[in-house]
């Protein structure tokens, strides 16, 4: 699929294409304005939407809030609408995407498409936000934050060699939990703590954050080590095939039929699109790039799954507690109320365990959360009481 937005100026490509080449990056230059484009429009939603829809949406709670409180509520904002508009327009593209649909294992690692670049340029936009963010005030969100932003921005800035161009919008799912995240921050800022409305969105936040970032995200890392495996081996067998001839794997990557079906120019266009960038391609991936993306996305789902154990414990610590004899005649009630107590406490300790790294909270707002640790303490002398 060609990139909807179109191409930009021929005088802003030119004038990036120089760096881009500098960086290995070609595909850079067809996206720089949508980078600038995503950079330009979260700093708006930081400094000028936020600031002046909050405190008509929420007249009770922004205008009360401490300096530093409302710089993080502005940039929970910009995260709330970064990770809803990112994850609609990954799906779409994932679904309507057909050429990306049609890519065989050495173009899903070396193949390229217009829509794919344009998910990759809005997270590099954001990401550029977040390292400045990070960086203006690292003595408020530590060096965690910092280092996230710089990781992420490095990772996404390489798709535009273009390298597994293909998974930008997969692994762009990972942030399907986040909206969920961001919101129940809000709950607690807006006094909600512990409601109905917090706890449904705890269970969708738990529920997204198992299913994408566990079972969708190890899923995604096993396909993606193999089609880095597979493009590795095609350039160790073309080095070995001669010692004379330089090595060009790109016969055997890019399929030739692209674009024999079409029926109109748009669809050819799209075709050969995949292999726009196939002389980039002709050396191969290099070793030190498939070592960097295995670590960094180890590291990362490691940290998932770190997270979810720490949720999973608080979860198991509520039901440890030695039940009292009355709790077998417990009517149905009771029941869903001591498991809208667990389900919060474990949204708690993920927004704890994830927001402080990644989503800027203070450290005396750690556990600002469902259930603060005087809301923890008042529902369970709520329990002994009913049960004594």
């Amino acid at each position: 699929m060609l990139d909807p937005l179109g191409p930009p100026p021929l005088w802003l490509q030119e004038a990036v294409k120089p760096w881009a080449e500098w960086l290995d990056l070609p595909s850079m230059p067809a996206h720089v304005h949508e980078i600038i484009l995503a950079f330009v429009f979260y700093q708006v939603v930081h400094s000028v939407l936020s600031p002046w829809l909050s405190p008509i949406l929420c007249p009770k709670s922004y205008p009360k809030l401490n300096p530093r409180t409302r710089l993080n509520w502005d940039i929970h904002v910009v995260s709330l609408v970064q990770s809803v508009l990112i994850n609609v327009l990954a799906l779409w593209v994932m679904f309507t995407d057909e050429e990306r649909k049609s890519m065989n294992v050495g173009e899903r690692v070396y193949g390229y498409t217009g829509a794919c670049g344009l998910i990759q340029a809005l997270a590099a936009g954001y990401f550029i936000y977040d390292l400045i963010v990070s960086t203006l005030y690292i003595k408020m969100f530590g060096v965690g934050m910092l280092f996230h932003a710089i990781s992420a921005l490095w990772v996404f800035s390489l798709g535009f060699r273009p390298f597994l161009n293909f998974y930008a919008s997969n692994f762009i799912l990972y942030e399907l939990s986040s909206p969920f995240l961001n919101i129940h921050w809000f709950f607690d800022k807006v006094n909600m703590t512990g409601s109905k409305a917090q706890w449904y969105n705890g269970m969708l936040l738990l529920f997204t954050f198992f299913s994408c970032r566990l079972v969708w995200g190890t899923w995604q890392s096993a396909c993606v080590y193999y089609d880095m495996w597979v493009a590795l081996q095609q350039k160790w067998t073309a080095s070995a095939s001669s010692l004379l001839d330089p090595v060009d794997i790109t016969a055997s990557v890019f399929k030739l039929e692209n674009g024999s079906l079409c029926l109109d120019e748009t669809c050819a266009r799209a075709n050969a699109e995949i292999s726009k960038y196939a002389k980039f391609t002709a050396g191969g991936v290099p070793t030190w790039l498939v070592v960097t993306y295995v670590s960094s996305n180890i590291v990362l789902n490691s940290l998932n799954y770190y997270w979810f154990s720490k949720m999973i414990e608080t979860v198991m610590k509520r039901f440890r507690a030695p039940p009292a004899p009355e709790e077998k005649k417990k009517k149905v009630q009771d029941v869903q109320k001591f498991t809208e107590e667990v389900v919060l406490e474990a949204a708690a300790k993920l927004e704890q365990e994830e927001g402080t790294l990644f989503l800027g909270d203070e450290a005396d707002e750690k556990i600002a959360s469902a259930v603060g640790a005087a809301v923890a303490d008042k529902l369970r002398r709520r329990n002994v009481e009913q049960r004594s």
